[in-house]
């Protein structure tokens, strides 16, 4: 492929994943964006808090730059899962905000350093802690896509929104009739499948 930049076209996908990621908190209430959809509690606005903070945490720490965002909910002693969920005290904004800034800061990082920069990411076992900005770049990519999916189900269990953007959602053009007619012949086929 003529003209192809890796450590651009990284950067691009992690992008994309961001935004949609984001994308899935438009039009939703306060309770919607935070309320728990699965019986492990995954919520909108918590994948966004998480997400923010691994990126503070594989392109901050990881590289000799911390960003100085104080990061309760990773502190000692701090209730497992605090980075899934906002509390009442944080807002959406609050939320959406550090995200922003988690985005500056990685941005700074990984147009700072090439992609054979060598890094350690200290939470991970010592045999594999060394690790390049190239690896970072696509395991945080794949991360916040993987949450993406998560949340692209969870705003459609909300409220039927689904697809990756708004104007591209990629799904295809169809009534709420056909919808449920295509639902219920995968039920049939499920169900057909299952007691074979």
């Amino acid at each position: 492929m003529t003209g192809s930049d890796p450590k651009a076209d990284l950067h691009r996908y992690l992008q994309i994943a961001r935004d949609a990621l984001l994308w899935k908190l438009d039009g939703l209430s306060e309770y919607d964006v935070r309320r728990p959809m699965t019986p492990t509690g995954t919520n909108l606005l918590g994948l966004v808090k998480h997400v923010a903070s691994v990126e503070f945490a594989y392109f901050g720490e990881t590289f000799g730059r911390p960003s100085g965002e104080p990061l309760p909910w990773f502190e000692e002693g701090a209730e497992p899962n605090a980075d899934m969920w906002a509390t009442t005290d944080e807002s959406r904004e609050d939320i959406v905000g550090l995200y922003h800034r988690a985005w500056a800061h990685s941005d700074a990082t990984i147009e700072a350093l090439a992609l054979d920069a060598i890094g350690h990411v200290q939470w991970w076992p010592p045999e594999r802690r060394e690790v390049t900005l190239h690896r970072i770049l696509t395991h945080v990519s794949a991360e916040t896509h993987r949450h993406a999916g998560h949340a692209d189900i969870v705003r459609e269990t909300i409220d039927g929104a689904a697809g990756l953007r708004a104007g591209n959602d990629k799904m295809p053009a169809a009534d709420q009739a056909w919808w449920e007619a295509y639902r219920a012949r995968l039920e049939q086929a499920a169900r057909a499948a299952g007691n074979r």
